[in-house]
């Protein structure tokens, strides 16, 4: 038998003439209207004792009644998909993570994620956050790659999720950003929030979670600059958000201005058929977890990995190198 969770909920004064299905989004805000107007529509969700219609226009003391499946786990079929396993024993497997992987299934991904992969090529996942997220205790963008550790043990999913909570962990990406930097270093530190245009985007705000990336220079080239970037928190998109706040996208990011978009800033038309010429040989943020840094949980062993960029990222270094020295 299906377990169920029940909400009684009284109208309130304040609530007369709303309709009930964007009244109870507002009392749910972690649901949508949408699924409250699929509860509706299955007769889950009665008023005074009787169904109603998402359209109901309330009134204050209306007893509302909504009773809410709760949605079985789903069972994770391992796939044979290709990995680029960098150090695996018993407690811990790191990754060098390809762009293009989701690392956990979610809205949108329901298969062919890191979790996928990982059952298939080792087996074994720590049961924390199982099934969607068994192991994760870090995470990389889709279309970021580079070295990211899951744990296969409840001991290293608890210690590995302490160092990343502490900052303990060490975490250093390359990544190559639009336009020249002014500074050889700096710290980049404010809140970020969600985007009120696209609430899937993130930006820098007067308020929300502290974020703090540190950068050197690396490479200076004709109109980009390649970076070595510190994370001092990990924060959602937080290095693509920070050097967009900075006026230096990264390098080919569809979401947050890294291409055509910058072409406007460029000196001459010589330099805009160059930029797009490297934009067409990458189609994501040039953005690559290249070092991770941690504490083994069981032997309490510093431990170090580094992994190159992928072919897309070293194609479009190596062209402007190769423009440098003509």
């Amino acid at each position: 038998m299906p377990l169920v969770k029940i909400h009684k909920l009284t109208v309130p004064e304040s609530a007369g003439g709303q309709r009930l299905d964007r009244w109870l989004a507002e009392q749910f805000p972690q649901k949508s209207r949408a699924f409250f107007q699929k509860l509706i529509q299955q007769g889950n969700v009665q008023v005074d004792g009787k169904p109603a219609r998402s359209s109901h226009r309330l009134e204050p003391g209306e007893q509302v009644v909504v009773t809410e499946p709760e949605e079985q786990p789903p069972i994770l079929k391992p796939e044979p998909i290709a990995l680029d396993i960098v150090y695996l024993d018993r407690h811990l497997v790191v990754v060098n993570k390809p762009a293009g992987l989701v690392v956990h299934p979610g809205a949108g991904q329901e298969r062919s994620t890191l979790v996928h992969a990982l059952l298939y090529q080792v087996g074994t996942l720590s049961p924390i956050g199982a099934p969607l997220r068994a192991g994760i205790v870090h995470r990389l963008d889709k279309d970021t790659s580079g070295l990211l550790v899951v744990a296969r043990s409840e001991l290293a999913h608890r210690h590995l999720a302490r160092q990343f909570a502490e900052k303990r962990a060490h975490r250093e990406y390359l990544a190559l950003v639009w336009h020249a930097m002014a500074n050889e270093m700096g710290r980049i530190e404010t809140f970020v929030n969600r985007s009120k245009r696209d609430r899937k985007l993130f930006t820098v705000a007067p308020a929300g979670k502290l974020a703090i990336t540190e950068y050197h220079v690396l490479e200076r080239f004709e109109f980009c600059t390649l970076l070595r970037l510190h994370l001092q928190t990990g924060r959602t998109h937080q290095i693509r958000i920070h050097l967009k706040h900075l006026n230096h996208p990264v390098f080919g990011d569809p979401q947050y201005g890294g291409r055509r978009q910058q072409l406007a800033q460029l000196r001459s038309a010589r330099q805009r058929q160059r930029a797009l010429k490297l934009l067409g040989m990458i189609h994501r943020q040039a953005l690559h977890a290249y070092k991770l840094g941690l504490v083994h949980p069981e032997s309490g062993q510093w431990m170090e990995w580094e992994a190159p960029p992928p072919a897309d990222f070293q194609n479009v270094l190596e062209e402007l190198r190769s423009d440098a020295t003509e």
